[in-house]
């Protein structure tokens, strides 16, 4: 009841403004006032508000939202604890992945490189990457060269 009567009354302000502001030649604006006065009387009217209140002050529903806060603690606890553990589904999935690369291909007359050599991960062909396989001088060449150019 409070709430309804709370509503109607911002309603009559914002139409009194919005006649105010038609008064003073400015009819956009004031159209613009107009629709948001009318938004609390159409939620009364709709039963939007007695909705939220009854919601707002029923024991019941914050129950139920206590009850939702608890199931999401728990899922949160639970994925927390799979992560220490490492079984998550990501190691499932690379391992799941890994034993598919490590399989020969059905015309293949020997296992690939990378399966031979216990690899999970297939390496390419001609330059290495980076921290793989590379001479340990190559890895420092371009520090060595930026020193040099610096004098240093």
């Amino acid at each position: 009841m409070l709430a309804e009567t709370i509503c109607s009354a911002v309603s009559a302000a914002g139409l009194g403004v919005a006649a105010i502001t038609a008064y003073r030649k400015r009819f956009l604006t004031a159209t613009r006032i107009l629709a948001y006065s009318l938004v609390p009387v159409g939620l009364v009217m709709t039963g939007v508000v007695q909705w939220v209140s009854d919601i707002a002050f029923k024991p019941s529903v914050w129950i139920g939202f206590g009850l939702l806060a608890a199931a999401w603690l728990l899922f949160m606890t639970t994925r927390a604890v799979e992560r220490r553990s490492g079984s998550t589904r990501k190691e499932r999935k690379a391992a799941r992945a890994a034993g598919s690369r490590a399989a020969v291909a059905p015309a293949a007359s020997s296992p690939s490189p990378a399966s031979a050599a216990g690899a999970t991960a297939p390496q390419r062909q001609g330059r290495p990457e980076k921290g793989q396989g590379a001479a340990p001088g190559d890895d420092f060449s371009d520090i060595e060269a930026i020193l040099k150019k610096h004098g240093i």
